[in-house]
């Protein structure tokens, strides 16, 4: 079995070896190649202290000395190289103690999580698969190194990376490796909100984000994201939906589009739902104003999760107005959700689509031709370069304040109301004729 070594890597196996010390590629680069994917990373491991790979190579990066890894420069590539080593206690549950570096390469590979990542291969040795690594890729099984409770207490976010594998890959989680999880997941709270969230960011951006559920049930989202628990327990009895709140949300995810801010806004869209939960007489459930506090409630979770600002900007816009467009759609209607959605319009068409998808089958058809209608006019805005915005109006405040509007509230307050009349009656948006309307505003 043949892997397709990139050049640079190739050169370092090439001068490790002749050297006279052992170096493989290992891990990710290994698996990816074997199931035919091009990996994005070429990790290599060897026998050769980190002084001593340094006294190899003229360009390095002392990358985790401590640890063991030295990153070598071959052209415009970086290769992170690391001694055999083996870890001791985990304390803390995150990270280890000690490094041991050993001179063996078994002893390397017990301490990696999965089976499938850890293997290691170069030319002249071949694959070497110690724990049945390429059997679990054939199988699609997700297998640990040794005992999944050792491998899972060694690192808790290991548990939430099972799971993103098997998202990722379309694999099935070992009965060992799952109830491992269930009797573990509390100690999830001893990662860093950021790792945690780049693992939840991996699987919901995998091909199978539905397994978010296997996070649910094995009590890993207790820990990092509760309100999907809370969620997941809370009815919907309506013609408009044939899920719970959290299946729902879960479903959506699922047939959404394979977008970061898209499938966020998705996780996130309903979850004050619970909060607003009312049942009228006839038993059917009811959630007023869940959108507004969807959004306020997306907000500290998201900063909890410790997510960029813009991330959260955006995601919070969309989960605000998800509800929106669902009146007949007319070219002024279509322009005011322009005017809020701004840059966003087409995630928007992804939410409310996911949205429909993720309901009842009760006017499905009806609800995603309305989607096509304000499809079209959002087109339409575009291609005719409508005004939708403050910044497209044909006057500013240097033309209010020319005709002797203070700047301030009162300028605020005309330039919104000129806005609206143009969202109105586009044809309004000239100087002259906007001149003329913020006049007479002036006045009264």
């Amino acid at each position: 079995m043949n892997i397709n070594i990139p050049e640079g890597a190739k050169i370092i196996l090439d001068k490790l070896s002749d050297a006279g010390y052992e170096a493989y590629v290992v891990g990710g680069c290994v698996r990816d190649s074997l199931l035919g994917d091009v990996p994005h990373d070429w990790d290599i491991t060897t026998n050769a202290l980190p002084l001593q790979v340094k006294e190899l190579f003229r360009r390095t990066v002392d990358t985790g000395l401590q640890h063991g890894t030295v990153t070598v420069i071959i052209g415009d590539e970086g290769y992170e190289i690391t001694t055999y080593r083996t870890d001791g206690q985990y304390s803390d549950g995150r990270h280890p103690d000690k490094v041991t570096f050993v001179p063996n390469l078994e002893e390397d590979l017990k301490r990696r999580d999965f089976t499938i990542n850890a293997m290691a291969y170069n030319e002249r040795a071949g694959l070497v698969d110690l724990f049945g690594g390429t059997d679990d890729l054939k199988n699609g099984r997700i297998r640990c190194v040794g005992k999944a409770e050792d491998r899972f207490s060694e690192d808790a976010l290991r548990m939430m990376r099972a799971i993103r594998f098997a998202a990722r890959f379309g694999f099935s989680m070992d009965p060992d490796v799952r109830s491992a999880i269930v009797k573990l997941s509390s100690t999830l709270s001893k990662v860093s909100a950021e790792r945690i969230t780049s693992e939840f960011i991996g699987l919901l951006t995998s091909d199978h984000p539905e397994m978010i559920k296997d996070m649910y049930e094995t009590g890993l989202t207790a820990v990092f994201f509760p309100e999907l628990d809370t969620a997941m327990v809370t009815p919907q009895n309506h013609p408009h939906h044939c899920y719970n709140v959290g299946d729902h949300l879960i479903e959506s995810v699922r047939v959404s589009k394979n977008d970061r801010i898209v499938r966020l806004t998705m996780m996130l869209h309903d979850i004050g739902k619970p909060a607003t939960l009312t049942t009228d007489e006839k038993g059917i459930t009811h959630f007023h104003g869940h959108p507004d506090v969807s959004a306020k409630m997306g907000e500290e979770i998201m900063k909890r999760w410790k997510l960029d600002n813009d991330t959260i900007r955006r995601v919070c816009r969309l989960i605000r107005y998800h509800d929106h467009c669902n009146e007949a759609c007319t070219m002024s209607q279509a322009r005011k959700a322009v005017s809020v959605l701004e840059d966003d319009c087409a995630l928007f068409l992804d939410v409310k689509r996911a949205d429909v998808l993720a309901q009842s089958l009760y006017m499905r058809e009806e609800k995603l031709e309305l989607i096509k209608k304000y499809a079209e006019a959002f087109d339409e805005i575009g291609r005719l370069n409508q005004c939708c915005s403050m910044k497209d109006l044909a006057v500013g405040g240097a033309e209010l304040k020319a005709i002797g509007i203070t700047p301030g509230p009162e300028m605020g307050r005309i330039l919104k109301a000129l806005l609206d009349i143009v969202i109105e009656d586009p044809e309004k948006n000239t100087r002259d004729e906007l001149i003329k309307i913020a006049a007479g505003m002036r006045n009264d």
